[in-house]
């Protein structure tokens, strides 16, 4: 018996199916490696992102701390002129050192990147540096953060070398740590209170700049902004803008994943010292 053979039409239709079912899985299979993709990154920036932030206040909230009382504290100097001059230069302006006359915060211009350098008594300075010191002993130190080829990093500084009260040891020719890569902006504002002499009564707290700021040692917070970006691009279409503190808005150039991160440090040391009229 003779069996018949599919005809054209058949062979045509089923070609026909076939392909439009390989287009379908091939593009199910795009979307969800693209899907992967951008969530892989975007959980890498979210991830990176809550470091820099934990990082950051864990570094700045004890900025102003003297402890005079503290047993660790190095007394190799006058404690108590020293704890004054520290307190006053809690957040740290341009000129303030003669031996580094450019280090300070800064308010970047035309929506540049910022720099914050504040002042406190630590064990290390934010790289982890002794500066010369014995691992269980306190000294003053002066921690600088800015924004270098899309990084983010740090340095500190032995105040009373930056005094010229003594030589600088243990700190690697003052070489910056990365904290953070890809970070595309780092902007900061000040929280500042009018608080008057003689009172237990602080105002509402007037956030400024860097280049607004008259009087640093009533600085009671400091508030933090990053533009973050995924490590390669995921070609994304990036309409969203991002204004971070108080820039203007900014719209992403590259096909990464960006986003943005604040925080407000409340710096309890100034504060107190504010009410107990150890600064004013």
């Amino acid at each position: 018996m003779k069996q018949a053979g599919f005809s054209l039409v058949e062979v045509m239709l089923s070609l026909a199916l076939g392909a439009i079912l390989s287009v379908t899985v091939i593009q199910v299979m795009v979307s969800q490696t693209v899907t992967n993709k951008r969530n892989r990154a975007l959980a890498s920036v979210q991830e990176n992102g809550r470091f820099a932030i934990i990082k950051l206040q864990q570094d700045i909230l004890q900025t102003g701390r003297y402890d005079q009382l503290s047993p660790s504290l190095h007394r190799a100097k006058d404690t108590a002129e020293e704890a004054i001059f520290l307190q006053h230069i809690a957040v740290v302006l341009p000129a303030t050192f003669s031996r580094r006359e450019a280090l300070g915060s800064m308010q970047g211009e035309d929506g540049a990147n910022d720099t914050l350098v504040i002042s406190k008594v630590a064990q290390t300075d934010c790289r982890g540096y002794h500066l010369g010191y014995s691992h269980d002993q306190e000294f003053p130190v002066v921690n600088e953060y800015f924004i270098q080829d899309h990084k983010l990093k740090c340095r500190g500084f032995d105040l009373r070398v930056l005094r010229g009260q003594q030589v600088a040891t243990g700190h690697n020719n003052h070489n910056a740590f990365t904290i953070l890569d890809n970070v595309e902006a780092f902007h900061v504002v000040y929280g500042v209170v009018n608080h008057t002499a003689g009172s237990t009564q602080t105002t509402s707290i007037q956030y400024v700049t860097a280049d607004n700021l008259t009087e640093p040692h009533k600085v009671v917070a400091i508030r933090i902004g990053l533009l973050i970006r995924s490590d390669n691009p995921i070609n994304v279409d990036n309409t969203q803008g991002f204004a971070v503190l108080n820039e203007a808005l900014v719209l992403p150039s590259s096909s990464h994943l960006y986003r943005q991160f604040e925080t407000t440090i409340m710096l309890r040391n100034i504060h107190h010292m504010l009410k107990r009229h150890v600064i004013s």
